[in-house]
């Protein structure tokens, strides 16, 4: 049987099982959800109507099986998911102080971490419009780095744009490292999807509209720099754009930049300019603050157009 076309936008990455403990709780209640940043993206975009898949590899254990049924609920196509038979899904945990939200993990040598470039599904990336990646996914492991590199070139030869966001985990790799790596995927991508706080650490620079020139110079076409309480910049080397916030009662900013990268990625596709876009993801990436968790309080369509039409 010949297979199905992939979807539109396919992500690549390493999904994490999270246990997230609200700041209002008792301390040792811990609520049971879904995270990692490649596959926040593929579900943010699939709520907001894009056609969406996942390339990773989960474990033989209980968690690659709530990942799949996940994703089967989402929308989100897993067709192409592999199933490591004695690496174990990776696990996050997410607690929150007055600093924001802070991250540690259970993700050493996990079924993600072990993908090889001869697994990678090819032809299922040459078939989609946009592939997605995260820096997350090319610290995890050296192999996966090598993965995704390969994604990128397969994307490229196929004239599949490119979308990339620069998530900043210092834990996992050098500063140094990071930077190059980072860099020279920037010159490979389409729409290059920064934030701040991770950029300043990255480059150097402080000002966003510097930070905008500098992956630009790089050779990205299209910048969008997440800028949490600011709001974002939108960045092309004709013109450039800065947009408010959406202001909302936030208690969790876990998955919010992700959210921002797959309802802009779905705005895109469905034929908004960068700059619309970007307006409809502010709106996405502030609802999603409004709940704990990285996948619960992603919005659907309806309630980004609502709360739209209500700013």
């Amino acid at each position: 049987m010949a297979e199905l076309p992939s979807p539109a936008i396919v992500s690549l990455g390493e999904p994490l099982i999270e246990f997230n403990r609200p700041k209002e709780g008792d301390g040792r209640t811990w609520l049971q959800g879904f995270g990692g940043d490649s596959q926040n993206v593929a579900i943010a975009a699939a709520r907001q109507g894009a056609s969406a898949g996942y390339l990773t590899t989960v474990g033989q254990d209980w968690m690659g099986d709530a990942f799949l049924d996940l994703w089967k609920a989402e929308g989100v196509d897993a067709s192409r998911v592999g199933r490591h038979p004695t690496a174990p899904t990776g696990v996050s945990f997410v607690t929150h102080t007055a600093a924001g939200h802070k991250f540690d993990y259970l993700r050493k040598n996990s079924a993600a971490s072990l993908m090889t470039p001869e697994e990678l599904a090819v032809d299922y990336i040459a078939s989609a419009k946009v592939f997605h990646l995260s820096a997350i996914g090319q610290a995890i492991s050296e192999s996966a780095r090598r993965t995704c590199q390969a994604a990128v070139a397969a994307a490229r030869k196929a004239g599949v744009k490119v979308s990339y966001d620069t998530n900043l985990r210092l834990r996992l790799w050098d500063l140094d490292v990071a930077r190059k790596v980072i860099d020279a995927t920037i010159a490979e991508c389409d729409i290059a999807l920064p934030s701040l706080d991770d950029s300043r650490q990255l480059t150097g620079l402080e000002a966003p509209e510097a930070i905008a020139d500098y992956y630009l110079g790089l050779g990205a076409p299209l910048v969008a720099l997440k800028m949490g309480a600011e709001g974002c910049l939108i960045a092309t080397r004709a013109e450039r754009t800065r947009l408010p916030p959406f202001t909302v009662e936030a208690v969790d900013a876990t998955g919010a930049g992700d959210t921002f990268d797959g309802a802009f990625l779905a705005r895109l596709l469905a034929g908004d300019t960068p700059e619309t876009a970007a307006r409809y993801a502010n709106v996405a990436a502030a609802l999603s603050t409004t709940g704990y968790g990285a996948v619960t309080p992603i919005p659907r369509a309806d309630a980004v157009r609502a709360a739209s039409k209500s700013a």
